[in-house]
């Protein structure tokens, strides 16, 4: 499945010419795909995350939440893929 066709950007604070809004969106593609559980899904997008650029990174997955938080410039991203919306953003705590 390519990662853009069921992603549907809402808010976004990155370099838009970086390879990571490209790599948050296929690992969530990736992930929805393996797991049937949000928390696998957030784990597995987080742990590839912080693998790839560097802690500290945290993951929301679901259908419903509120949420409100601080992060880092340039590494925040909130976007659908189906009915599923991811929030990835980096903080160091």
């Amino acid at each position: 499945m390519d990662a853009h066709e069921y992603v549907k950007q809402l808010d976004t604070d990155v370099d838009e010419h970086g390879q990571l809004k490209e790599d948050a969106f296929t690992q969530a593609t990736f992930a929805l795909e393996q797991y049937s559980l949000e928390r696998e899904v957030a784990r597995h997008i987080k742990v590839w995350m912080e693998e790839k650029y560097g802690p500290t990174w945290h993951c929301l997955v679901g259908s419903e939440y509120k949420v409100a938080f601080t992060y880092e410039s340039k590494s925040f991203l909130r976007f659908y893929i189906g009915k599923k919306c991811i929030t990835l953003f980096r903080h160091p705590y």
